[in-house]
């Protein structure tokens, strides 16, 4: 199974160190990755692979949720199937 995870707020050194690392915890698979800054505030979209997880989706919104309030960021996942439904024209 494949979601997303998306990340917003003010950009700071390692946040997708941060993240990333959060992901390898639970053995989630990165699979893509596209990131901005605009102006001071850090945008990023991560495409993973959670066919190994030791988590939940709804697992790793909790420890997202914990780290989201230690860094002062917005952290999302959510399944691919969600994510498409949501973004198709």
């Amino acid at each position: 199974m494949r979601a997303f995870i998306t990340v917003l707020g003010k950009d700071t050194v390692g946040i997708l160190a941060k993240v990333s690392t959060a992901c390898a915890e639970e053995n989630i698979s990165i699979l893509e990755v596209t990131q901005s800054v605009l102006q001071d505030i850090f945008v990023m979209i991560m495409l993973v692979d959670m066919d190994n997880a030791t988590k939940t989706i709804s697992q790793m919104q909790e420890k997202f949720d914990v780290l989201g309030e230690k860094t002062n960021l917005k952290i999302h996942i959510m399944h691919e199937d969600i994510f498409n439904s949501m973004h198709r024209i």
